[in-house]
């Protein structure tokens, strides 16, 4: 059905006009006979379609060639249907397209590869652009169920972190080539978040050979190690307590913090700092940090907290926050080295907020 927009006439009421949009996007299946394309070509010309692009997605059988066209004014998508049934091929969709998107579909899904790794938080908005989907839903992997096709307009793509992306597509079936694309783009994204989490040198001047890596429950001892070698003044900056051996049930949720992930500062086989980011439910991630009294002031808290920034930011976390004792401007000042913006809480100054850079 064509869409249409009021007109006023002189002296009458407002009537109907249809509308034609700028383009179209037209899947025509079709036996891989030579001659087939051209003879659709001549039949789009008769018409006065002008054709922008052309795509070949192979399909059981045949072919499956998806054109993006400029129809004639007023030009019914029905005719157009007809004039390829007629040259023995199946129309199976007709969709509005948007000429200002009009990009070979291997440069989209580079582009769409890079704004998804700027900004992992649009990785369903970006699918949803490669597969011409009419939505992608994030949901957990338990309530993916892959197997439920729905005749091919839907499909499952897992993140490997315990979700998926659900696509469907009520215009037209999915091909392989589609989902082959998107499978390619959705595991690229998934190595470039591993790579962002993987273990980092420190570059420092007296050549200390400090690595900054994720934390795991084989750490236990050692990081048990770190809290004996803290002070008592270093552990209530921490914990806002008086602890002074961390109990061995608490050395697992330090490590592998629940919907978070801890970062270690490791020199040799010693654990001289801890840093954890735990997401929370607002959007934002709630950070702690702990450094071993003989190697604070050395930039080791500013380089965790900078870390936990990055992994933040590859979830497209912008703001972190952090309770700090009134008074105590370590933490601001750790934040600013490490190029965040800072902000007390008004309604808890114990509460120091910090924003990741624009």
């Amino acid at each position: 059905m064509e869409t249409s927009r009021a007109v006023r006439q002189p002296g009458r009421t407002a009537v109907e006009e249809p509308v034609t949009p700028s383009a179209w996007r037209v899947r025509i299946r079709m036996h891989d006979h030579p001659g087939t394309l051209a003879r659709i070509a001549i039949r789009l010309a008769d018409l006065e379609c002008n054709i922008l692009s052309l795509s070949v997605l192979p399909v059981p059988g045949g072919v499956l060639d998806e054109i993006v066209l400029r129809p004639a004014a007023g030009l019914p998508r029905r005719h157009l249907a007809d004039a390829i049934r007629a040259e023995g091929c199946e129309c199976t969709a007709i969709v509005d397209a948007d000429v200002h998107e009009l990009v070979d579909p291997s440069s989209s899904t580079l582009l769409a590869a890079r704004r998804a790794v700027d900004d992992p938080g649009r990785l369903a908005e970006v699918l949803k652009e490669v597969l011409a989907a009419d939505v992608v839903t994030l949901v957990p992997i338990a309530e993916a169920n892959p197997a439920r096709t729905e005749s091919g307009h839907r499909a499952v793509f897992e993140l490997g972190d315990g979700s998926a992306l659900v696509a469907r597509r009520q215009w037209a079936p999915f091909v392989q080539l589609e989902l082959t694309r998107a499978g390619a783009l959705v595991t690229l994204l998934t190595a470039a978040a591993r790579n962002v989490s993987g273990p980092v040198v420190l570059d420092r001047p007296d050549g200390a050979a400090i690595v900054l890596r994720k934390g795991v429950p084989g750490d236990a001892d050692a990081v048990s190690e770190l809290h004996r070698r803290c002070s008592m003044a270093t552990l209530f900056r921490r914990y806002h307590t008086g602890v002074r051996t961390v109990p061995r049930r608490w050395l697992h949720r330090l490590l592998v913090p629940p919907r978070g992930t801890s970062v270690l500062a490791v020199f040799g086989r010693e654990v001289i700092g801890l840093g954890q980011l735990i997401p929370s439910a607002s959007g934002g991630a709630e950070i702690s940090l702990l450094v071993e009294d003989d190697w604070q002031q050395q930039g080791i808290g500013t380089a965790l907290l900078a870390r936990l920034a990055v992994l933040a930011e590859a979830q497209g976390i912008t703001e972190l926050a952090a309770d700090c004792l009134p008074g105590d401007d370590v933490l601001p000042r750790t934040a600013a080295r490490a190029g965040l913006r800072t902000e007390r809480g008004v309604e808890d100054g114990a509460k120091l907020r910090m924003f990741l850079p624009a």
